[in-house]
This record gives structure tokens, C-alpha cells and sequence, in this order.
């Protein structure tokens, strides 16, 4: 916005335009009779913090109740599991030419695992790490569900507005690390899927914000593939390492603020008023992001499965266990059998985390070992698809500053949870 002073135009700043606003507001807006109603005593207690922030932690805590218990309790652990552990997989081992030692048998069914220094078969589905059995479980088993769970409660919350509420609870946290209460909102997309929550950062205002987003989803934000599959395995860590990630989010944030040049400018945002949802506007919703999703998320499955397990057939991934696992295990603290899941993770970060949980429950590793692999998983690289739509999204600078600022973080951060486990007595 500019105007006239003299005969050359003149930027307004901020406050020059909040004073105008004013103005033209006194001269064009009438006040009459106003009745105070129940839901205008409700929207204002669910926006100012003395009773907003209560508010919105019992609605997180809702939020995360409902996701545990239908994606979790009803769906994965009531049918899924019981469907491919106990009858798609014994069919599978059953009726797929070759047996267990036999290089397809392994890429498409079961790699199985030593027990003795005998190979066995696997179990279950996350064990087995072929494409028919992991490579569908984990999609449709596991993450399907979670997702579902996941876009209904946030389109439900977006439709009886809100979330512009949140925004604004939380408008002041985010204005430290130079974003504002609306990258709540690219933050909440990419606890579902990274994809939408990238592509939800063209909002924001500045390259400066949109490359902060960007950055701190891509190394923070785990997907609602990640989540599911933690939450099914390691449902005991799930506060310590969501805690640990947030932590990460706001001081790294912070840090990037001062260190990234450019601005990050107030948003006026609108507030509306709250309303019945429309089963119609969330119905469809969930079917556009639950879509796009499966679209996204089945195929990279399924090719990181089979580029896995191709890495074992060939070899590849006993040389890059060789080559990293000094490195991971003294800097990082985790124990060899971890080496080649983590480096495996860079293809698909869930596949990556059901292996941990394989190992947990065989006594390879201890929980904290666990819970310090689960975060590296959840802040290095991210999946090929966020990648690749990062490419899109940011100039050839950019993409090199979010791949420098994710490898500092790996290295410093793992680091300094080792470091508190070996204070603490854990590690």
C-alpha cells in the first residue's frame, strides 16, 4: 500500500497502516446494540491464553486420544494386524515359489532373520521386510488408518473454526523463530503427510518464512507413516520423543531466525466466528488429502522396500553399515544391529522404525537406544517425495541451506541425546 506525499509515493510501514485502518474503520463502521451470546463467550475464552491454552490442550490431547484409539486400538492392532500376520503372511510363505534363502522369495515375502545363526522365518509382516508383506502392511495395515484419524479430526477442526484460534494462541512461540500462528497450519498438515504441509508454506509471505517452514518440517515433523507405525511399536516413548522433537523445532527455529536474513512480517488474520461443521465440506476433504496421500505415500513404500531389499541381496548394505557404523555407534550410541536400519531409513522412515521396534522386542536394543534412533529417523532426510517437492519449492540456494541446516542438526542433536543418556546412566 502507498499514498501521496508531495508528489513521490511512500511506503506505508506497519504501523502507518494500522493507523490508517483505524481511520477509515471510525469513518465506515457503526456500532449498535450488541447481545452477548453463549458462543461469543466460548470464542473468546478459546483465544485468550489464560484460558485458550487450557482449552487447546485438552483439544490436543482429544485430538491424539481418538487417533491412538481408532487408528491404533480399532483398526491396526483390532484387524490389521490379525489379518496379515496370521493369515496374509503364513499364505504368502505358503504358496510363494522359492522357500526362505531364495533371493525373490526375500525381495517380494520374507528376508527372515538369524536366530543362532540359523534363518527363520518371520512372524510378522514388519519383520519381514518384502514387498507383498511389508510394503502393503504398513500402507494399508497401518498408516491408512492413522491418516484417516488424522485428516477427519483436523478438517473437523478447521471447519467449526478453530484452528484460526490456535493460530492465534500460538502466534507469539512462533514469532520467535520469524514465522507466525498460521505456520500452525503447514505444521498440523505435515503430522498427517510433509507433502501437503510443504506445499501449504506458498501462504506464508516471504522466501525467509517459506524457507524456515520448510526446513523445520522436512527435519522435525515426522508424517502420519512415522507416527503410526511408533505408535504401534513404541506407544511407551511416543511423549519423550514428540517432546524432544518440539524442543528441536523451537530452538533450532529460533537460531535459524538469526542466522537467515530477510524479513518475517505480522499477518491480519480472520477470525470467524464458530459454526456448525458441514459433513459434506469434511467428507470431502478427507477424501482429497487422504487420496493424495495413498497416492504418494503407497508407491515410495513399496519402491523403498524393494530398493532395501535389493541393498541386502547385493550387498550394499553391509558395505554402508561397514563404512558408517563406527561413526553412528560412538557418536550416536546405538548398537550394530541398528546401523543398517538407520541407513535404511533414508529410503522409508517407517520400514525403518518397525525394524527398530523387531529389534526392541528381541532384546537387541534397550529403550533408550530406541527412542534415540526414532528421533534420528525423524530428523534426517526427509522422504523422496517431501525431497523432491522441495526441489520444487525452493531455488538451488535454499535446498542447499535446508540440507546443511539438516545435517548440523543430525550430528548436533543426536549427539547431545547421547550425551544426556550417558549423563542420565541410560545410554
Amino acid at each position: 500500500m502507498q499514498v501521496k506525499k508531495g508528489v513521490v509515493k511512500v511506503p506505508l510501514s506497519v504501523d502507518e497502516r494500522w493507523d490508517l485502518i483505524e481511520k477509515i474503520t471510525k469513518q465506515t463502521v457503526e456500532f449498535g446494540a450488541y447481545k452477548h451470546t453463549l458462543k461469543d463467550a466460548i470464542a473468546e475464552l478459546t483465544v485468550k491464553p489464560l484460558t485458550g491454552i487450557p482449552v487447546a490442550i485438552a483439544v490436543l490431547y482429544g485430538f491424539w486420544s481418538f487417533f491412538c484409539d481408532f487408528a491404533g486400538t480399532l483398526f491396526t492392532d483390532g484387524f490389521m494386524v490379525k489379518i496379515f500376520d496370521e493369515h496374509w503372511l503364513p499364505w504368502l510363505q505358503s504358496v510363494f515359489p522359492g522357500g526362505l534363502g531364495d533371493p525373490l522369495y526375500a525381495l517380494m515375502v520374507d528376508a527372515g532373520h538369524l536366530e543362532n545363526g540359523v534363518l527363520v522365518p518371520s512372524d510378522n509382516c514388519f519383520e519381514a521386510f518384502g514387498v507383498l508383506t511389508s510394503g502393503l502392511f504398513v500402507p494399508f495395515g497401518v498408516v491408512l488408518w492413522a491418516v484417516l484419524a488424522f485428516y477427519l479430526v483436523f478438517a473437523f477442526l478447521e471447519d467449526i473454526g478453530y484452528l484460526p484460534r490456535l493460530a492465534v494462541l500460538v502466534d507469539t512461540v512462533l514469532h520467535k523463530i520469524g514465522l507466525h500462528g498460521y505456520a500452525i497450519v503447514p505444521t498440523f498438515l505435515s503430522l498427517g503427510c510433509n507433502v501437503p504441509g510443504v506445499m501449504a508454506t506458498r501462504v506464508l509471505e516471504t522466501r525467509k518464512q517459506r524457507f524456515l517452514m520448510i526446513t523445520l518440517l522436512g527435519i522435525f515433523i515426522p508424517c502420519g507413516a512415522q507416527i503410526g507405525i511408533m505408535q504401534d511399536l513404541v506407544p511407551e516413548l511416543m511423549g519423550w520423543i514428540f517432546l524432544t522433537l518440539a524442543i528441536g523445532y523451537l530452538g533450532f527455529g529460533y537460531i535459524l531466525n538469526k542466522i537467515v536474513p530477510g524479513e518475517s512480517p505480522e499477518i491480519i488474520m480472520d477470525v470467524p466466528p464458530y459454526r456448525m461443521p458441514a459433513l459434506r465440506n469434511i467428507a470431502r476433504k478427507l477424501w482429497i488429502r487422504t487420496s493424495r496421500f495413498l497416492l504418494v505415500a503407497v508407491p515410495f513404500v513399496l519402491l523403498g522396500c524393494l530398493i532395501v531389499g535389493l541393498m541386502y541381496l547385493t550387498g550394499a548394505m553391509d558395505w554402508l553399515a561397514s563404512v558408517l557404523g563406527p561413526l553412528l555407534m560412538v557418536w550416536f550410541g546405538v548398537p550394530k544391529e541398528a546401523v543398517a536400519p538407520l541407513i535404511a531409513g533414508f529410503l522409508r522412515k517407517d520400514l525403518a522404525v518397525g525394524v527398530l521396534g523387531g529389534l526392541m522386542e528381541r532384546g537387541v536394543m534397550t529403550h533408550f537406544q530406541v527412542f534415540t534412533s526414532v528421533v534420528l529417523l525423524s530428523i534426517y532426510f526427509p522422504c523422496l517425495a517431501t525431497f523432491a517437492l522441495m526441489l520444487k519449492e525452493e531455488n538451488w540456494k535454499e535446498f542447499l541451506g535446508s540440507l546443511a541446516s539438516l545435517v548440523v542438526v543430525v550430528f548436533v542433536y543426536g549427539g547431545l541425546i547421547h550425551l544426556v543418556g550417558l549423563m542420565l546412566g541410560v545410554a
